[in-house]
């Protein structure tokens, strides 16, 4: 039975949909407690549509830019580094590196505002074996070949627990009451999952890879990616309501999409693609840190800090022969730039890359972005359970908001008696424009009553134990693999590089991934060195 990580779930508050139950009502909303928006600095980001900025007052050059400081781009720029290419700059518009990889600090320990963990790597992630070995997040390997990594590192256990029926069970998958008609439906379930994970073709690809590009082009699978995970489901005849919960519960935590609205192929990606093992770790096995994937931006950005330009806008990017002028706006020097380069990463969603060379923000119809909430939650102690005791991930079973990660559960060093936790709410409920529009008309009471009130549900012990509840909003948190998309002649055309122009995100994969996107920064950044004329070793 697999329960590797998940860690998101959500539903509008007070709605009853996928026969998610509705928040529990309360006589009053939970007292306020300090707490802050924080997050992308979306009226700088904003400003990108309503324009009018001032004519540039300075020219800079670097022979190369990357704009955008999120992983593709620290991963593209942590190439160029490596090989020895030192001119270079990389512009951000928010107050530090990181992207959806952003962590925050307090008093208590570290915590994650977005991704949080990687599984054990995929044969196939070669590039990102060589940056764990960098970063000493692989230590070595045994006689048979097997990576051996940091005990830090990897996920302490208990890893998963699942709330139902007022009291905690192991793992995430129903195990509580149910049928024999669920019990059936699981196992045949997971086989298929695993006859897909062993399933290679003529060319000795695996059917599902991370890089996905590196998997199996047979037709039958390709065809997969034509419909949604819940139509696959209905095809096979899978009608147990608690693996379709389930199945439902993964597409929402990897992807922020309802399984409606998944690709079938994407869908079973999820399952089928982790095939990593290590020296010192079972399989399914995870990496994570008590500032999740902060931790790998923050080594990444490490060496590159007096490359990274933060608080800066590019506004318009325009090729002019053999070299490419940027215009950006400085937020801190209230000023607009004008940046010569000879090659520019745009390491950007679509949709900015787009507004960036004067096309319409839309301009690839099939992309998608999910918006996302997350609230960090810090205790002044630990809540007391019934069933398994707290877990790095604990999900509510229907819950709209769903669950959180425990961000002390990686302070293995001493038995901490206050944690942060943080809570994740993809907004998938409603179409994406509705949801996003919802979201950021809200105010921090408002957030702070949302996610408290399902917190004490969970955990009634905990009111009059908060001591501060900071949310932030993700508008365009991650590209959505709806139906058709990821092998789509769109994407495919996405992948195609057009120097001086290069492109380096996520979006080109169409699924959110710490594997995805560095795996796209570093051949963007080999890419360029190749246009360049500079000598390299490659790592893909």
């Amino acid at each position: 039975m697999i329960t590797r990580k998940q860690f998101l779930q959500g539903a509008a508050a007070g709605l009853g949909l996928l026969g998610l139950r509705p928040l529990a009502a309360r006589a009053a909303a939970p007292a306020p407690v300090p707490g802050r928006l924080v997050g992308a600095n979306a009226p700088l980001g904003h400003r990108l549509r309503s324009g009018g900025f001032p004519a540039p007052s300075r020219t800079l050059a670097s022979d190369v830019v990357i704009i955008g400081a999120g992983i593709a781009g620290l991963g593209a720029g942590y190439r160029l580094h490596r090989n020895g290419f030192e001119d270079f700059l990389i512009l951000d518009l928010d107050a530090g590196p990181g992207g959806n990889a952003s962590n925050g600090r307090n008093g208590v320990c570290a915590y994650p505002w977005g991704a949080h963990y990687v599984p054990l790597l995929t044969a196939e992630a070669r590039a990102v074996h060589e940056l764990f070995e960098d970063l000493g997040v692989i230590t070595g390997h045994d006689a048979a070949g097997l990576p051996i990594y940091d005990e830090f590192a990897l996920c302490s256990d208990p890893q998963e627990r699942l709330y139902r029926y007022g009291r905690w069970q192991d793992g995430l998958i129903p195990t509580v009451g149910i049928t024999a008609q669920d019990e059936a439906d699981y196992k045949r379930f997971f086989a298929a999952m695993e006859t897909f994970r062993q399933r290679k073709d003529a060319a000795g690809r695996r059917a599902f890879a991370i890089p996905l590009d590196l998997s199996s082009q047979d037709e039958d699978l390709l065809a997969l990616d034509a419909i949604s995970m819940a139509a696959w489901m209905d095809r096979e005849g899978y009608a147990s309501k608690e693996l379709r919960w389930y199945i439902n519960y993964c597409c929402r935590d990897d992807f922020g999409t309802r399984y409606e609205e998944t690709s079938a192929w994407a869908g079973i990606h999820y399952f089928a693609s982790r095939n990593g093992r290590a020296a010192n770790a079972e399989p399914q096995s995870l990496v994570t840190w008590p500032e999740g994937n902060g931790y790998l931006a923050q080594r990444l950005a490490a060496p590159l800090a007096e490359r990274i330009r933060t608080r800066i806008l590019a506004y318009r990017v325009s090729p002019s022969g053999d070299k490419v002028v940027i215009e950006a706006w400085d937020e801190k020097a209230q000023e607009s730039l004008r940046i010569e380069a000879r090659a520019v990463l745009m390491a950007t969603p679509h949709f900015v890359s787009a507004r960036l060379l004067g096309g319409p923000a839309a301009s690839a119809p099939g992309l998608s972005y999910a918006p996302w909430a997350i609230a960090n939650i810090t205790l002044d102690r630990l809540p007391i359970d019934r069933g398994v005791g707290l877990s790095w991930d604990n999900v509510a079973y229907d819950s709209p908001l769903l669950g959180y990660v425990n961000a002390a559960q990686q302070i293995t060093q001493m038995h901490p008696l206050r944690t942060v936790l943080t809570y994740y709410w993809p907004m998938s409920e409603e179409a994406p424009a509705q949801a996003r529009r919802k979201a950021l008309d809200r105010t921090l009471e408002e957030w702070q009553s949302i996610f408290l009130a399902e917190l004490f549900e969970i955990h009634p012990d905990l009111e009059g134990h908060v001591t501060s509840a900071d949310i932030r909003v993700w508008g365009h948190a991650m590209v959505r693999p709806m139906p058709g998309f990821i092998w789509g002649a769109e994407r495919r055309a996405m992948l195609l590089q057009s120097p001086p122009l290069f492109t380096a995100h996520s979006d080109m994969s169409g699924i959110s991934l710490f594997e995805e996107a560095y795996t796209h920064g570093v051949r963007a950044g080999e890419a360029i060195m190749t246009y360049r004329g500079h000598s390299f070793r490659s790592v893909l």
